[in-house]
Order: C-alpha cells, then sequence, then structure tokens
C-alpha cells in the first residue's frame, strides 16, 4: 500500500476492487431492478419462461437478490470469496435464500443441475476475462450442460473495433452510504495478434475522513462479430437475437449495427 498527499487529506491507494464489493457495487448496482426484468423477459419470449436462473461470476450477488425477492430460484458462482461473503450477508439480511457457491467460469457445470437452468445472463462484459479461446468455449459449455432444452444464455460485452488506435474511457459516479464512488475505467488499443487490450480502472472514494483510490489492472480478451460468432458455434450455440446495454426489449440490433456494446441470447443449435 502506497501513501500519497493532496492538499486537503492523506490519500490511501489500494489495489483490487473486487476485495470491495460495497463500492464496486456502488456503480454497477443501479440497474438491478430493470437488468432482471430484462432477461425474465427475454426468458419469456425466446427461452422456457420458467422460474430458475444463474449467474456465472454473481459477484456481490446484488442481481441473484433481486430474482430471489421475485420468487425465483437462483443460482450463482464466483472465483472471489470476498464477494460471495458479501452475497451470503445480504440475502440473510433480506431473510432469502439463493444457492450461491465457489466456481471457476470455465468449468462450473454440477451435475444436479444440468438440464434443469432456465435462463442464465452474465450482462457487464465479465466473458471477456476469459483469455483463451479454450477458456471461453468451455464457459460456454459449461452453461450449456446446465440449460433446460429451450433455455437462454444472455450474454453481453463489448465488441472490439481493431481499427481502433484511441483510448476508450468511461466515467460513472454513485454512492454508497455517505461516501461518493467515482469510477474511471480506460481500455487502451487493442493487440489483434494477442487478441487482448489492457485495461485499468481506478475507483475514488470520498467521504467522512476517507479518500482512497482502488486501482486494478487486467487484459480483456477481444472479439469482433466473426470471432464472437466463432466461439458461440465451437460451444453449440447460436445466436437468437442481439440487443444493447439499454435493455430495451423492444429494439433488437442486427449484428450490423455500428454499437460494440452487444447482448446476445444464446441457445443450443
Amino acid at each position: 500500500m502506497d501513501v500519497g498527499r493532496t492538499e486537503e487529506r492523506v490519500v490511501r491507494r489500494l489495489r483490487d476492487w473486487y476485495a470491495h464489493p460495497r463500492y464496486y457495487e456502488a456503480i454497477f448496482g443501479v440497474d438491478t431492478e430493470r437488468e432482471m426484468g430484462f432477461v425474465l423477459e427475454l426468458s419469456r419470449r425466446y427461452g422456457t419462461g420458467g422460474e430458475v436462473l444463474l449467474e456465472p461470476a454473481c459477484g456481490a450477488g446484488r442481481l441473484i437478490e433481486e430474482g430471489a425477492r421475485r420468487g425465483l430460484r437462483m443460482v450463482g458462482y464466483d472465483a472471489s470469496e470476498v464477494m460471495l461473503a458479501h452475497a451470503r450477508r445480504r440475502l440473510r439480511r433480506s431473510g432469502l435464500q439463493a444457492r450461491v457457491e465457489l466456481g471457476r467460469m470455465e468449468f462450473w457445470a454440477p451435475t444436479d443441475l444440468r438440464g434443469r437452468v432456465d435462463a442464465a445472463y452474465s450482462l457487464v462484459s465479465t466473458f471477456r476475462y476469459l483469455d483463451s479461446e479454450a477458456a471461453a468455449v468451455a464457459h460456454l459449455s459449461s452453461v450449456r450442460k446446465l440449460l433446460r432444452p429451450g433455455g437462454i444464455y444472455v450474454l453481453g460485452f463489448h465488441l472490439t473495433d481493431y481499427a481502433r488506435t484511441g483510448m476508450l474511457h468511461e466515467r460513472w459516479v454513485g454512492r454508497a452510504g455517505r461516501d461518493q464512488v467515482v469510477c474511471n475505467t480506460r481500455e487502451w488499443p487493442p493487440d489483434r495478434r494477442a487478441r487482448s487490450a489492457r485495461m485499468r480502472n481506478r475507483l475514488r472514494v470520498r467521504g467522512p475522513g476517507k479518500d482512497w483510490i482502488i486501482e486494478t489492472q487486467w487484459r480483456f480478451r477481444t472479439y469482433d462479430e466473426p470471432e464472437a460468432q466463432a466461439v458461440f458455434r465451437a460451444a453449440g450455440l447460436r445466436v437468437r437475437e442481439v440487443f444493447n446495454f439499454e435493455y430495451q426489449v423492444d429494439r433488437p440490433i442486427p449484428w450490423t449495427s455500428n454499437r460494440l456494446d452487444r447482448v446476445m441470447v444464446l441457445g443450443a443449435g
């Protein structure tokens, strides 16, 4: 841990936003009800419309809690024990029940759930953490094994413009109690040969007696449209419909859209 000074106060420098689920969710927890409603409507229109939902890499469990509150049978897994502990605490506080387990995206496919999941979903580019074609296919194949006949996987991530030479920057502002959280994420130009892009996220947390910078760096795998279609086919899945991150179920978009943010409804076939 490094400590630096500003004019106002000591700034505490930390690493890994996944070790701080409260502040992570201050940014990504604002659309919870809308996201769950979107997934359920897609399941009704394109899938079975059933009550068993799965969230790979469920993180701190905000959508797991929302689904359980709606009376659904929710299942989630994540590789972070810190996030899972937060998810279990929030379920206990709400008096709700869900199945939440430790697991990795490449391998998690318990036999007792195979063929029983009505809809799986992963909406915030988590898929791009899988750093090889083999890992991506393994994950998609694992989810396919769990889906009920006619079930769907709602998968959201940003496609890559390999012609891009400049930096991408996104900024969000949220709150966690009395603390303000400002999130700045940068994506460097993609390396097409390596199929990856360097990423950096900084959370600035300011509150009573607190001024933190939480920095996380990683590499995302890159996909253009043909690369995404190829990995779906390799896992025995096909794209039934495509949307963007505005979650408007009545406004699907074509693959030829210039929008790079995609939410794809995948099914076996």
